[in-house]
């Protein structure tokens, strides 16, 4: 690439090269490009457009920055861009691509690009955000595979952050179903974190997509996060929080959803359990209950799919089901299990370690068990 010419020799290269360069101009934000390109339409018209024309638009600064030819830095950086989507399955999603997700190009301040790593047409169809604690219960978990399944079999996108606890869980019922999975990141498309979800970030790239609004090589920071979650609520119909603590930051994505007019959606629990508190919280402030992914496609408008959560295949004795009836579904301690079954302690040990093995009861802190929903 010459020093002076930003744009590689293809017309469509040219192009992106523009979008490039317009999302890296330095105090240019992203309310003012929308501004900008309701004006002129292309990053190429505004860059043509000089300085007395922009400056009916946006502040005398901003109309000089966008007339200045681009710096070594973004001509640099522009080619990075290029190598990395050389790679297979990379993709780079302007304002006016057809897979750019409809509902964020709504807004007033959108992305002007997002990096994508997979199959960037998951993007334009319709998507459910599913989010939650990192911290998760064994039943948290489960409630978000269950229901990221069955959405996904209904077919909606499921979109989540790849954090672990309640989004990696959703991810993965999200892949189980038909209509795979979204992830958005907050970091450049070139870097996973948390390292742990690698693995699982490989199979979203191979049977769904990564997405993220940052450059390549920007790395993980406190800070990237509400802005990941602000993409994560603007590209969906509706926010599912499965289990948050009263001040997790999963209610600030249900807060940006309500901004945004996406509906929210929250799953009770016990109210002795720290994890049902946020969610108590949201229901309180008017987001819709949920115990059932029917419940939610019902609120959407779409028909909901008969056997959506996966009951147990395991055949148990009259023992086994009368200690199942007495956990109900919330924390119960040992001594009142024993109280309430009349079984011999001992005995009783055994019973709720297999349940455990089984998947079908939590131990918890404390000496408490809990039924898991399956």
């Amino acid at each position: 690439m010459q020093d002076t010419d930003p744009a590689p020799a293809t017309s469509q290269a040219a192009r992106l090269a523009d979008w490039i360069r317009l999302d890296r101009i330095p105090g240019v934000g992203r309310v003012s490009v929308r501004l900008l390109l309701d004006q002129f339409e292309s990053p190429r018209a505004i860059f043509n457009a000089g300085h007395d024309a922009l400056a009916q638009h946006v502040s005398a600064a901003k109309a000089q920055a966008l007339g200045a030819p681009p710096d070594a830095e973004t001509l640099a950086y522009i080619d990075s861009v290029f190598a990395w989507l050389d790679k297979p399955c990379h993709h780079l999603l302007t304002l006016d691509h057809p897979d750019y997700p409809p509902l964020l190009r709504q807004l007033a301040d959108p992305p002007v690009l997002l990096y994508a790593i997979g199959r960037p047409a998951l993007l334009a169809g319709p998507a459910i955000a599913i989010v939650g604690s990192r911290n998760a219960s064994a039943q948290g978990v489960a409630n978000a595979a269950a229901f990221g399944q069955a959405l996904s079999d209904a077919g909606l996108t499921v979109v989540s952050g790849l954090a672990l606890g309640i989004d990696a869980a959703a991810h993965e019922g999200g892949l189980r179903g038909a209509a795979a999975t979204v992830a958005v990141i907050g970091t450049g498309a070139d870097r996973i974190y948390p390292a742990r979800n690698r693995a699982l970030a490989h199979r979203i790239a191979e049977q769904g997509c990564i997405v993220s609004e940052y450059s390549l090589g920007v790395p993980a920071s406190p800070g990237n996060f509400p802005r990941r979650n602000r993409l994560i609520s603007g590209m969906s119909c509706g926010v599912l929080v499965v289990e948050a603590a009263a001040a997790s930051g999963s209610l600030i994505t249900a807060r940006m959803a309500n901004e945004q007019g996406r509906d929210v959606f929250a799953i009770p629990g016990s109210i002795h359990a720290p994890l049902s508190k946020g969610c108590h919280k949201l229901i309180k402030a008017g987001a819709k209950l949920v115990d059932s992914a029917a419940d939610l496609l019902d609120e959407l408008q779409l028909a909901p799919l008969a056997g959506m959560l996966p009951n147990s295949t395991v055949e148990y004795d009259g023992e086994h089901l009368a200690l199942l009836l007495a956990l109900g579904h919330g924390p119960v301690s040992g001594d009142a299990l024993a109280a309430l079954t009349d079984i011999d302690p001992g005995f009783l040990a055994g019973q709720l370690l297999a349940l455990e093995l089984d998947g079908q009861v939590e131990r918890l802190p404390g000496g408490f068990f809990q039924r898991l929903i399956q």
